[in-house]
């Protein structure tokens, strides 16, 4: 038997580096932000960046919501599983975000604009809400050109999963397009994250044309609820609206399609096209003493389910490997996991149960 192909899991989105800070309701307020939200900077919000590193014991940590998803799914999976492509500056913030990946095990491989700056965003933190504001820089200079280059495009038809974040909507949806005709086209999974409220508010007209390709859509529920309302339905029942976007039309009718609505310390929903009923799957509850960090644990969640697609798990244990990897990440500082014993010969054993004579892991007691 041949071995199998190298980075069968492919991601798409913005780069960014996180500087992340301690906040409080008077700086929210300084910069007109929400206490747990993401939104796009506007000129009004440069002086956040500056103000989080002089004043607030800032941090400078690896982000972008895709780029976290893709370290969280190569933790789990085998070397040389997971491939992130987006847009970088050239300068020391791009080398920093290509130090983190490399020593994650990620493969990059970022289009490089000679003018604008590595993208960054701001983190609020204010106790166990985050506040992010992003400025794009050269994370929006993302061209389909380098997708379709000679250098990546092989790579493309080389993965057999791609998963995209739908902050990228707001940059290049040719590019997102390229990946769902391609998945479409060969019988592979394509997978998107809403992202945010604000995509499906704002930018729901590109949402909705990828939205007959998705294999997979995942989100969370202020997310789902954005989407119901743009959408011009008028139930706030989180089931009801998983079951409406599983619904969808669907371009490749081989496979249905699933919705995945997590819902903080609450039962993630899962919704299965033409299916009556929806799955609940409740989440292990972790004291509010052990939550340190909750910014990147949706990220996280996308990570280890995303993990469980690519190594062909049942719905149950990619929901299960989801919510495992987010419980890891909010017990660190930012989408960061330590070496855990249930990660073992780069596969996870079910994570319900604990391993014979060796008690719980840290993370499931």
């Amino acid at each position: 038997m041949g071995s199998k192909p190298e980075y069968p899991l492919l991601c798409l989105e913005n780069p960014l580096l996180d500087i992340q800070g301690e906040g409080d309701e008077a700086l929210l307020q300084e910069y007109n932000l929400k206490a747990n939200d993401a939104i796009l900077a506007e000129e009004k919000h440069m002086g956040l960046y500056s103000e989080l590193l002089t004043n607030r014991n800032a941090k400078l940590i690896a982000g972008g919501a895709a780029q976290n998803t893709a370290r969280g799914a190569q933790y789990i999976l085998p070397p040389k599983s997971v491939l992130y492509i987006g847009c970088v500056g050239k300068d020391e913030y791009a080398q920093k975000l290509r130090e983190a990946c490399d020593a994650a095990g990620l493969r990059v491989e970022y289009r490089v604009d000679e003018t604008a700056p590595t993208g960054r965003c701001g983190v609020i933190i204010t106790g166990h809400n985050r506040s992010m504001c992003t400025h794009l820089a050269a994370a929006n200079e993302y061209k389909l050109d380098h997708l379709k280059s000679p250098e990546i495009w092989p790579l493309v038809e080389q993965a057999s999963v791609y998963y995209v974040g739908g902050f990228h909507l707001t940059v290049c949806v040719p590019a997102v397009m390229a990946l769902a005709h391609e998945a479409t086209e060969k019988g592979k999974t394509f997978i998107m994250n809403l992202s945010a409220p604000f995509i499906p508010q704002f930018f729901k007209q590109q949402l909705d044309e990828t939205s007959p390709y998705w294999d997979y859509i995942i989100g969370n529920e202020t997310e789902a609820l954005a989407y119901a309302e743009a959408a011009g339905l008028t139930t706030k029942d989180i089931g009801e609206i998983a079951k409406y976007m599983a619904g969808l039309k669907k371009a490749n009718e081989q496979r249905k399609r699933v919705a995945v609505i997590t819902q903080g310390t609450d039962p993630t929903i899962v919704a299965v096209q033409g299916e009556g009923s929806v799955k609940q799957y409740p989440v292990r509850t972790i004291s509010k003493e052990r939550i340190y960090d909750t910014n990147g644990a949706g990220d996280a969640f996308a990570g280890g389910f995303v993990a469980g697609i690519v190594e062909g798990k049942t719905l149950e244990e990619s929901v299960d490997m989801g919510q495992w990897l987010a419980r890891l990440s909010i017990m660190e500082l930012g989408p960061q996991w330590v070496s855990c014993f249930f990660y073992t010969m780069h596969q996870l054993l079910p994570f319900s149960k604990t391993v014979p004579g060796t008690g719980s892991c840290f993370c499931h007691t």
